[in-house]
C-alpha cells in the first residue's frame, strides 16, 4: 500500500531544506495537503518487555527531546501516543520482535472506525452489510477482523466506534448509523428483536466442549423441526449414533455437524465461518446448495477461503484488507465476480490502494513425462480393512513433477498416500523405490512441548542455516513472527505452515503432503502453492499433493491421481493422469463444469444449466476447453 505519510515527511524536509538554503519562510498550509490519519498498534503477543531494553523507548526522537511520545505501561509493555508521534518508523525498526506497527491511513477513514479493542490496538473499520434473499460473502486475509465483523453484527460484541474507554449508548450508535442500511440492523439488536446463529471456524475444538451421541446434540440444537430434513441433507444418518467427545468422527463429519446445528436453529441471520474446511468438493458443493437455499428465505453472510466455492455460492462480496493484527477496512459490496477479480489483482481502483500481490493463473501446459526420470513404481495395490477396501491401478511417478491427489473423504486417499510413506503395508502388490520420504500428515497433532523456534532447531535446522530454505520457505511463510509461541498454543492456520515447512527443509526425494490448504486463508493457499511448486522446480524433487480445493490443486499441479468408489466402503485410485484429462474425470464424477475466467484465467464453476455448462457437458469437457 502507498505511505502517504512518507510523502508527507519527504515534502516537509524539502520545505525545511529550502527555508535553511534561502532564508524564506514557506507556507505551512501546503502540509495539509496530504493530512493523513496515523495508528500506531502494538502487537502484545510479540511484545516482551523482559527480553529487551525497551529500544522503542530509547531511540524515539520525541522522547529523547523531552516528550512522552512512548511511555511504559503497567505491564511495563510500551504506550505510544498516537497525536505525538511524527511518524519516523525508528521504533518499529528498532523493536526485536517486531511488535509495533506505525501505519498510515486515509484520513476518511477516521469517519469510519467501527471498533477498537484499546489503546494501541487493533482497529476494524466499516462492516459488511447482511441482506435478505441473498447470500454475502466475506472474503479476506487471517486476522484483518473477518470474525470480529460478524460478531458485532450478531450481537455478541457491542461496537464503540473507537471509544474504548468510554463505551458508547446505544443512541449514540443508532446515531452514527442514521439514514443508512445498518441502522435498522442495530435498533434490532439494541431492542433484542433480532437472534443469529454463527458456525464456529475450528471445528475440530467441538469435541472439547460437547458430550454424548451426535443425534443428541443435533436435537439439542434444533429449535426449527427440521431435524429429519437436515440430516438427510447433510447425509449424516450413519453418524447419529457416534459419540462426539470419543474422537471417533473425523474433521469433514464434526464440520458436517458444526453446519448441521446452525441449519437447525430458526433465527433471523445465520452466518457460516469457514463452512468448507476438511470437506471434499462434493460436499462442500452440497453445502454450498443448502446455504444458497437457505438465504433465499432468510439473511445469511460466509466468510470463505475456498474461491470457488466462494463464486459459487454467494450473489456479492465484501472484501476486507489491512494488516493483520493492526487494522481491517470492509469494502463496499461487489458482485462476486468482480470482487474475486479484484481481490486476484490486489488492487482497489476506486480507492486507489494496492493491497497485496496479484494472483495470476496460468493454464499450463501438460509436462512432457516420458523425458522424465522414473522415481517410484508401483503394482496394482490393494488394502483390506474391515470395512473398507482399496484398489490403486499400476502407475509411475518422476522427478521432477508434482502430483495432486483428488477424491472424496473416505475414499482411500490418505491410505495411499501413507502406502507411499512405508507408513502402512498394501494387502498384495509392491511398491518400488530406494529414496527418501518426507511426510505431512492430514491431522496434525503438537506432541512437541516447546516454542516453534525449539521445534525447527531440532527438527528443521535448515530453515535458518540454508540461504535458499531461508528465502524460499521461513521468509514467504511468515514464520519468523511464530518463533517463540508454544507449538501447543497455535492456530490451525499457524500449526499447518509450520508442518509444511518442516515437511519441505526435510532431505527427502518426494514430498507427501496431505490437505496443506486447511485453515490456511486464500493469500496463504496462494503462497503455499508457489512455495511448494518453486522448491520442487529449484531442487529437481517431487511431490504429492492431497487437497479439495481446486483452485490450489490447478495452481500446483502437473498431473493428477483421481480417487472414486463409495466412501466408507471402497475406493479405486487412478492415474497419474494429465492436469486436464484428470480433472476432467473428476469433475465428470462430481457432475459440475469448471470454465476459466475470462480477465483473470482462474477456475469458475459454471451455474447448473447454463450455456456453458451444457455446452461443456455436450463436448465433454467439464474442466475448461484448452
Amino acid at each position: 500500500m502507498f505511505d502517504v505519510s512518507f510523502l508527507k515527511y519527504f515534502i516537509t524536509f524539502c520545505l525545511f531544506d529550502y527555508y535553511f538554503k534561502n532564508k524564506k519562510p514557506f507556507n505551512q498550509s501546503y502540509l495539509l495537503t496530504f493530512q493523513t490519519m496515523r495508528i500506531a498498534v502494538l502487537l502484545k503477543e510479540r511484545c516482551k518487555p523482559k527480553n529487551c531494553t525497551l529500544e522503542c523507548i530509547k531511540f524515539c526522537p520525541r522522547v529523547r527531546a523531552g516528550d512522552e511520545t512512548i511511555v511504559s505501561g503497567e505491564d511495563n509493555k510500551p504506550v505510544i501516543s498516537e497525536e505525538l508521534c511524527v511518524g519516523c518508523g525508528i521504533c518499529v525498526h528498532k523493536c526485536p520482535f517486531d511488535a509495533i506497527k506505525i501505519i498510515g491511513l486515509a484520513e476518511e477513514l477516521k469517519e469510519d472506525l467501527i471498533h477498537q479493542f484499546d489503546k494501541n490496538g487493533f482497529r476494524l473499520f466499516r462492516l459488511p452489510i447482511p441482506k435478505e434473499g441473498s447470500c454475502i460473502g466475506i472474503l479476506g486475509p487471517n486476522g484483518i477482523g473477518k470474525t470480529t465483523a460478524i460478531k458485532i453484527l450478531s450481537g455478541q460484541l457491542k461496537p464503540n466506534l473507537g471509544e474504548y474507554e468510554d463505551e458508547p449508548s446505544w443512541d449514540d450508535i443508532l446515531e452514527y448509523y442514521a439514514g443508512t442500511e445498518l441502522h435498522n440492523h442495530f435498533s434490532h439488536i439494541a431492542k433484542k428483536e433480532i437472534e443469529s446463529i454463527m458456525k464456529p471456524q475450528y471445528v475440530d475444538k467441538l469435541p472439547k466442549i460437547m458430550k454424548g451421541p451426535i443425534k443428541d446434540v443435533l436435537k439439542k440444537a434444533d429449535t426449527s423441526g427440521s431435524f429429519d430434513t437436515v440430516v438427510e441433507k447433510l447425509e449424516l444418518s450413519n453418524i447419529l449414533d457416534k459419540q462426539i467427545e470419543k474422537g471417533t468422527i473425523s474433521g469433514g463429519e464434526l464440520q458436517l455437524v458444526a453446519i448441521a446445528a446452525t441449519l437447525l436453529k430458526d433465527v433471523d441471520l445465520y452466518f457460516f465461518d469457514e463452512p468448507s474446511s476438511y470437506l471434499d468438493i462434493h460436499q462442500r458443493l452440497k453445502v454450498a446448495r443448502i446455504i444458497k437455499e437457505l438465504s433465499e428465505q432468510k439473511k445469511v453472510m460466509v466468510i470463505e477461503h475456498d474461491i470457488a466455492v466462494l463464486d459459487f455460492l454467494c450473489d456479492n462480496v465484501h472484501l476486507v484488507y489491512g494488516d493483520e493484527g493492526a487494522y481491517g477496512v470492509v469494502t463496499h459490496p461487489r458482485g462476486v465476480r468482480h470482487a474475486i477479480n479484484t481481490y486476484l489483482s490486489g488492487y482497489l481502483k476506486e480507492e486507489n490502494i494496492r493491497f497485496g500481490e496479484k494472483i495470476e493463473f496460468f493454464a499450463h501446459p501438460p509436462k512432457q513425462r516420458q523425458n522424465m526420470r522414473i522415481l517410484v513404481t508401483f503394482d496394482d495395490l490393494t488394502k483390506s480393512f474391515k470395512e473398507f477396501s482399496l484398489e490403486i491401478e499400476k502407475g509411475i511417478i518422476r522427478q521432477g513433477e508434482i502430483i495432486g491427489i483428488v477424491g472424496p473423504n473416505a475414499i482411500g486417499k490418505t491410505t495411499f498416500v501413507k502406502m507411499l510413506a512405508g507408513a502402512t503395508e498394501p494387502t498384495t502388490g509392491k511398491i518400488e523405490y530406494d529414496i527418501k520420504v518426507s511426510y505431512k500428515p492430514q491431522y496434525i497433532s503438537p506432541d512437541f512441548k516447546g516454542t516453534v523456534r525449539e521445534f525447527f532447531e531440532l527438527k528443521a535446522q535448515q530453515l535458518f542455516t540454508s540461504p535458499f530454505f531461508k528465502a524460499e520457505i521461513f521468509e514467504p511463510s511468515h514464520l519468523k513472527y511464530l518463533l517463540d509461541k508454544q507449538l501447543e498454543t497455535l492456530s490451525g492456520g499457524e500449526l499447518q505452515r509450520v508442518a509444511i515447512a518442516n515437511c519441505l527443509v526435510q532431505d527427502a526425494d518426494i514430498y507427501l503432503i496431505d490437505e496443506p490448504s486447511a485453515y490456511l486463508d486464500s493469500e496463504q493457499r496462494m503462497i503455499t502453492s508457489r512455495t511448494v511448486r518453486r522448491v520442487i522446480e529449484k531442487s529437481g524433487k517431487s511431490a504429492m499433493i492431497v487437497d479439495h480445493d481446486v483452485y490450489f490443486i490447478d495452481m500446483i499441479s502437473d498431473a493428477l491421481i483421481v480417487f472414486d468408489g463409495e466412501p466408507g466402503k471402497h475406493g479405486r485410485g487412478r492415474g497419474p493422469f494429465s492436469l486436464h484429462e484428470g480433472m476432467n474425470r473428476f469433475l465428470k464424477d462430481v457432475d459440475i463444469t469448471f470454465r476459466r475466467d475470462e480477465d483473470t484465467r482462474r477456475p469458475r464453476v459454471n451455474k447448473p444449466d447454463s450455456y456453458m455448462d451444457r455446452k461443456q457437458r455436450q463436448d465433454g469437457e467439464y474442466y475448461y476447453s484448452l
